[in-house]
């Protein structure tokens, strides 16, 4: 499994519900990434998107109120999204938000793509910095690129170990 995210300069994700920055080569990346694949998030990440559930993906929502997603699956606990992707290339699966769902499933992830934006967002929600962590590297890094005002560079980091 893979996780995917946009991160300020101090790790933060998001703030009131939301992007903490509007980037299109950003979601230009993460659009191309995640096409054909099987995204999972949790019930705030679902509710941000305007239109339900991202085409062209198996959107799959890791929510334990037993609420159901028009073209989305649901699960419960970890337990069940593992038997939900029973014979799913991991590869393929993309975890992408929010903050409790990055936490409980990056342990679970061998890579993760984060776009660093070089700025501070005000953030409310944060993912672990991958920096500060042993079991997780940089193993590249690319040129700053600018969006919308903001410099960024696209990351990939993969677990050691």
């Amino acid at each position: 499994m893979k996780a995917i995210v946009a991160v300020d300069k101090n790790w933060g994700i998001g703030k009131q519900g939301g992007l903490l920055f509007s980037l299109k080569k950003d979601m230009a990346f993460f659009r191309k990434k995640t096409l054909g694949k099987t995204v999972v998030m949790g019930a705030k990440t679902y509710a941000s998107f305007p239109h339900g559930a991202l085409p062209d993906r198996v959107n799959i929502v890791l929510d334990d109120s037993g609420k159901s997603y028009p073209d989305a699956l649901s699960v419960s606990t970890a337990e069940a999204l593992k038997a939900a992707l029973a014979g799913t290339d991991s590869a393929n699966v993309f975890v992408i938000g929010g903050g409790s769902v990055y936490a409980l499933l990056l342990d679970d992830c061998d890579e993760v793509f984060v776009t660093k934006v070089d700025a501070d967002g005000g953030a409310e929600v944060f993912f672990p910095d991958l920096d500060k962590r042993v079991d997780w590297r940089l193993a590249e890094e690319g040129a700053p690129v600018e969006d919308n005002g903001y410099i960024l560079r696209f990351c990939r980091y993969v677990k050691v170990g």
